[in-house]
């Protein structure tokens, strides 16, 4: 395929990709404003973000497997108005509880979209190829999330939040026909679909309670408590049964054999921390430009840009220059070394930071997502066989949407502890604060009692310079979990085989397996069967011919 005719066939999942992650970030700088107007606590602000990210997570095998089954384009299309839907629904949302409901529908339809994309890509680009049309959907990310803040947080200010949530149907609309008109992949043999619904089910159930207990634990219940034994249990137990039934189902949901392939598994521990990195970035760099430096939500969008730059201009540069080299592992080095330092780093932040520092540690810790995310995919891709092309893909990114989910889910429990440790720490403060504000004080005293997230720009100045301080610290001790998963990654790249990316499409690779497998089949075939006569094979003719031949007809 020419790069004009790939650029065509690539445009609708780009568009595909640029809705649910321009319908995800959107909303980012304005969750501090909608879980206010929705009277939600910093659990209801957690678990907004957690509930798309753990359906996101449980969907993507299953969206993957089906991949491998049955129409891939038909299922794209199917991800986008799943996703869609569920975020316009989302836009009516009159509770904390309405919103993560339909927050998690859409974490399945977004599951659908990163699975696809990568598997369908597959089809049509060799995994050498392939480097910089990554670097596209890296580009296309990073405008979204540059972009999706910016714009939210206009359309927030301007006409209300509610408006983030229906701004991506246009865009939709136009990627199903897109997708519909220029994605043409060839024809695969059907399969009977079976599903591992058994699977499904224990995977769920065993990641939500781990979920539930780390968001909970600490605060709505203590630690070491029946509970904690409960739903820890119930979460080991349920792992422990996923992995028996995975073993003896025909078709499993994500096939345990995977992890035989050194490459895979090497890349899932690597994915875990990018993951962290990028979902727990995104989420708590909004919460810290608005609870801890006292930005507004179109302010917000505007100050995490260094970060989405970073990420941009390392996804583009490095896809094209995999592509033209050819080589890989170097990149995804440097990329994990950049995860360790700008998260160490934003660890350290307050929210009297000099912003240039911020700035430079948000674009390294997005340097270092854009050198990884897509590239792991690539690398598992590669060494990947084609049958098994879209539950190896699926896999990685289930494991991100796993990592990144948790990873937000601690952070996010982390933070409401440090926050409530915080509080009482500067109760004298707080309350020399409140008496300075006259007849205000009552009313900010019950606001804060609440246990609503507040909305520190609008606090008077003496009590909005106390929980900056307070936000800021309990952010910057957030992102300090990240670090060690983001070591771990780095340790995982490097022991990865170095392995040369293949040059053929994974429908070129099934052709040609197909074809390996009639030249040697074949031959031996006829040469196991008993002569039953006379007649002479085209080779032992030309042989005699040759025989029969003088030295002067040779001449």
């Amino acid at each position: 395929m020419s790069h004009r005719v790939v650029l065509e066939a690539l445009s609708g999942l780009l568009l595909g990709m640029f809705v649910s992650m321009l319908a995800s970030t959107v909303v980012s700088t304005s969750l501090p404003v909608i879980i206010h107007d929705l009277e939600g606590t910093q659990t209801a602000f957690t678990w907004v973000v957690t509930a798309t990210l753990l359906t996101t997570a449980i969907s993507t095998p299953i969206w993957g497997k089906l991949a491998d089954l049955t129409n891939r384009k038909v299922l794209y299309q199917l991800a986008i108005v799943i996703f869609v839907l569920a975020t316009a629904a989302a836009g009516f949302s009159q509770s904390p509880e309405m919103l993560i409901a339909f927050r998690a529908v859409q974490g399945i339809g977004a599951g659908g979209l990163a699975a696809l994309s990568q598997v369908l890509m597959a089809d049509i680009i060799s995994p050498r190829e392939r480097g910089r049309y990554m670097g596209l959907f890296g580009a296309v990310m990073a405008v979204a999330t540059i972009g999706g803040p910016l714009l939210g947080g206009v359309i927030t200010d301007a006409w209300g939040w509610r408006w983030n949530f229906f701004v991506a149907l246009p865009v939709a609309v136009a990627a199903l026909i897109i997708v519909q008109r220029t994605l043409h992949i060839p024809a695969r043999e059907r399969k009977q679909t079976r599903i591992d619904y058994l699977g499904i089910v224990l995977l769920s159930v065993s990641v939500s309670l781990l979920l539930i207990w780390v968001t909970l634990a600490g605060d709505t219940f203590e630690w070491m408590s029946i509970e904690t034994v409960l739903m820890v249990g119930g979460a080991i137990v349920g792992a422990v049964l996923f992995v028996i039934t995975e073993l003896k189902v025909r078709e499993p949901l994500v096939p345990l054999t995977l992890f035989r392939n050194l490459t895979f598994t090497l890349s899932v521990i690597a994915s875990i921390a990018t993951g962290i990195a990028m979902f727990g970035a995104s989420v708590f760099l909004s919460q810290y430009m608005q609870l801890a430096r006292g930005a507004t939500p179109t302010e917000a969008g505007v100050m995490t840009i260094p970060m989405i730059g970073g990420l941009l201009v390392a996804s583009i540069g490095v896809g094209a220059l995999i592509t033209r080299t050819g080589r890989w592992k170097p990149f995804l080095v440097i990329g994990a070394i950049l995860l360790i330092g700008g998260s160490g780093l934003l660890s350290t932040i307050h929210y009297d930071t000099d912003f240039t520092l911020v700035s430079i540690y948000m674009a390294m810790l997005g340097a270092g997502i854009g050198m990884t995310m897509q590239n792991l995919v690539l690398v598992v891709q590669n060494t990947s066989r084609p049958t098994e092309i879209g539950v190896a893909s699926s896999g990685v990114t289930f494991f991100r949407s796993l990592g990144g989910t948790v990873g937000v889910s601690v952070m996010g429990a982390a933070l409401a502890t440090q926050v409530t440790t915080l509080v009482g720490d500067r109760t004298v403060d707080i309350q020399a604060a409140l008496a300075s504000l006259g007849d205000q004080a009552q009313t900010w005293a019950a606001q804060l009692q609440s246990g609503t997230l507040p909305q520190v720009s609008a606090m008077p100045e003496a009590l909005r310079v106390v929980f900056e301080d307070i936000y800021a610290t309990g952010i910057s001790r957030s992102f300090l979990i990240a670090v060690p998963f983001a070591v771990l990654s780095l340790i995982a790249i490097v022991f990865l085989p170095n392995k040369p990316l293949n040059t053929m499409t994974t429908s070129e690779r099934l052709q040609a397996g197909e074809a390996d497998l009639a030249t040697v089949s074949v031959p031996e075939g006829m040469g196991a069967l008993t002569a039953t006569g006379s007649v002479r094979s085209t080779t032992d003719a030309a042989r005699a011919g040759t025989a029969d031949r003088s030295p002067e007809q040779d001449r």
